[in-house]
């Protein structure tokens, strides 16, 4: 709802102390969505009787934070608030209430068919300033009536759940055609050789006379790439270090990592030359 630039992107990570641990999503305009958790397998949280999985017990306590990367991609706006329930739409519900000012009805739901899900999906209801308080009234009454939104995925479409929520309004679609949506992985050849180069050139070449070069893994979707030698031997050794610490500061080619005057994570005072 906040992004305009088509290479614009919303990040959500719930960092809880349940089973699940961390959990991040992301998403844009360009309709590429890719997610993952720190633990993918965990047991005993599935209703056998409902199907439904105690999202709740997998999350815990902890934070919700929001960032969002504006193209084209200066540093990233960050803000967070506390997981009040450990139920996705009620904690995003409370961010944008505490973060934002915004009050917000949110749905989120998901359909089981054995340990596979099968449909997912969710409304986000927002009062615009100004708005008649009958519309709330009755937007609040529509939105008890309807319950839960699992079952009805299965049966409905997202804009026919969006008319049963909105019951009593007039409804105008102001968008041409849905956004497509799609899982897309955004790892590629040349972030994994931007992961290496945090490295020092001695250990790249050390990675290559053992190991005959390196393997990176994505963490978003598993995919493992292979870099050989003359991949890792391609990035650039125009760098910046800290002299205490050997953290990369700055690297010919590679987005901004730390600014002059900021303070290195040894406590160093950052010099780019």
């Amino acid at each position: 709802m906040l992004l305009k630039n088509p290479d614009d992107k919303v990040t959500v990570r719930v960092s809880g102390d349940g089973p699940l641990g961390t959990v991040i999503a992301e998403g844009g305009l360009d309709g590429k969505i890719r997610g993952y958790t720190k633990f993918q397998r965990v047991e005993g949280l599935q209703d056998t009787a409902s199907g439904e999985v105690n999202l709740k017990a997998a999350i815990g306590n902890g934070d919700l934070e929001i960032i969002r990367s504006h193209a084209p991609y200066g540093d990233p706006y960050k803000s967070s608030s506390h997981i009040v329930s450990g139920g996705i739409a009620e904690d995003v519900a409370y961010y944008l209430a505490q973060s934002e000012q915004i009050n917000s009805a949110i749905l989120l739901g998901e359909h089981f068919e054995g340990d596979k899900v099968t449909h997912s999906g969710g409304v986000i209801l927002q009062a615009l300033p100004d708005v008649d308080p009958a519309a709330l009234t009755l937007l609040e009454a529509n939105i008890k009536a309807f319950g839960s939104i699992n079952e009805q995925l299965t049966k409905m479409t997202m804009l026919e759940i969006l008319d049963e929520l909105c019951w009593g309004m007039e409804i105008e679609i102001l968008t041409q055609e849905p956004l497509p949506l799609r899982y897309e992985c955004r790892c590629s050849d040349e972030k994994a050789l931007d992961a290496l180069a945090y490295f020092t050139p001695e250990d790249r070449e050390e990675m290559i006379a053992e190991d005959g070069g390196a393997e990176v893994v994505c963490h978003w979707c598993n995919e493992r790439r292979w870099l050989g030698p003359e991949k890792l031997r391609s990035i650039s050794q125009n760098e910046t270090r800290c002299p205490d610490c050997n953290t990369l500061w700055f690297r010919e080619g590679q987005a901004t990592m730390v600014r002059e005057n900021e303070k290195c994570a040894c406590g160093r005072k950052v010099e780019l030359v």
